[in-house]
């Protein structure tokens, strides 16, 4: 009898019954984001890569200068990247020296380096600040990593979701123009085009298509190129992946579900399908950030990067190789650099891409 009245007392929840305890569910973004705070590495990336933006946001003024106009004025930067004193041409704090001790200062036996704490990182063949045109470099890679992650984003996600989602003769013939493209090598096509659009714009008429898209290249410093050379290189990955993923997805009950009721494709593809596979394309678009940054870097070397005197960690690292016997600095510190902001890139994507694996769910 006094079971029956405790299982009465718990059915109509009379006072004091004791009524069953709820497990709190946490979603998979909410437990991902639990993970991704104890990856020490993903984490110590993340900060890395913070700073630098701050660093290449808040180099001058021209957040503050925007809409009052005015010359941006440097904030965070020591100098202007672009400002000269060839007085100061090669000179290099003490400390330097002591790093690499084959800078003989001036004054000793087989000197030749001129001594100044006037720059903290000393300045290059014309004068110019290196701490400064390195905090002003972090604009180019990470406007790189970022615009070129957008680029490819926007046309692969929507090319794999169309060519995946209807499938059959449209996919064959979607994806047969991705071997096609892939079947170019990306770094030279970047190369070809930027030699082409460079050398045919380089004297265009003001008025022309080409004059336009010369005056919008000379604006950036000479990005605009290098946007649409790793726009058109680069979502040909993000396509194959998304597609993969659409084809896997595109079968389920709840897509059935949708279509059942009358749901239109556009609405599908975008409400069910694609929250379902952002884990794998954030993951992926992370970890193709440093070849992005490499690519720029390496166009930069070669000359067709950015337009002097846009400072450009590629381009800081070419002018320093040809003094690295005897200024070894001025390669090595931006060789550094470059590699530091490369390493935090894979190092949040690597802690993403454990983050965001679902059959990770609730473990530590």
């Amino acid at each position: 009898m006094a079971v029956q009245q405790q299982a009465a007392s718990r059915v109509t929840g009379a006072p004091g019954a004791a009524l069953p305890v709820r497990r709190r569910e946490v979603s998979l973004w909410a437990d991902a984001w639990r993970r991704l705070l104890k990856n020490k590495a993903a984490v110590t990336g993340g900060i890395i890569i913070l700073i630098v933006l701050v660093m290449a946001i808040f180099a001058d003024t021209w957040v503050f200068t925007l809409f009052t106009g005015g010359e941006p004025q440097p904030l965070l930067a020591p100098q202007s990247y672009e400002k000269q004193s060839l007085v100061d041409n090669n000179v290099v704090p003490h400390w330097l020296t002591v790093v690499f001790p084959t800078m003989k200062p001036v004054g000793e036996v087989g000197g030749y380096a001129k001594l100044s704490d006037k720059f903290i990182l000393g300045a290059d063949y014309n004068g110019r600040d290196l701490l400064s045109r390195i905090i002003y470099g972090a604009r180019v890679s990470l406007a790189v990593a970022f615009v070129g992650s957008f680029i490819s984003l926007l046309i692969g996600v929507v090319y794999g979701t169309i060519s995946g989602y209807f499938g059959g003769r449209v996919d064959n013939l979607m994806m047969r123009f991705v071997d096609v493209m892939y079947g170019f090598p990306d770094i030279l096509f970047v190369i070809l085009l930027l030699a082409f659009f460079r050398s045919t714009t380089a004297a265009a008429e003001e008025g022309t298509l080409r004059g336009f898209f010369t005056m919008i290249d000379n604006s950036m410093g000479g990005m605009f190129f290098i946007f649409v050379g790793l726009g058109v290189t680069a979502w040909m990955s993000m396509a194959r992946l998304t597609r993969g993923q659409i084809l896997s997805l595109r079968e389920k009950e709840f897509i059935e579900a949708a279509r059942s009721i009358g749901t239109f494709d556009i609405r599908i593809m975008t409400r069910h399908i694609l929250p379902n596979i952002l884990g794998p394309i954030v993951v992926n678009q992370t970890l193709d950030i440093p070849r992005y940054i490499a690519t720029e870097a390496f166009l930069s070397f070669i000359g067709l990067g950015v337009l002097r005197p846009t400072p450009s960690w590629g381009a800081m690292i070419v002018d320093g190789s040809e003094a690295i016997r005897t200024y070894p600095h001025q390669a090595i510190i931006p060789a550094l650099a470059l590699a530091i902001i490369m390493f935090a890139f894979n190092f949040l994507g690597d802690g993403l891409r454990d983050a965001l694996d679902p059959r990770l769910k609730g473990s530590d």
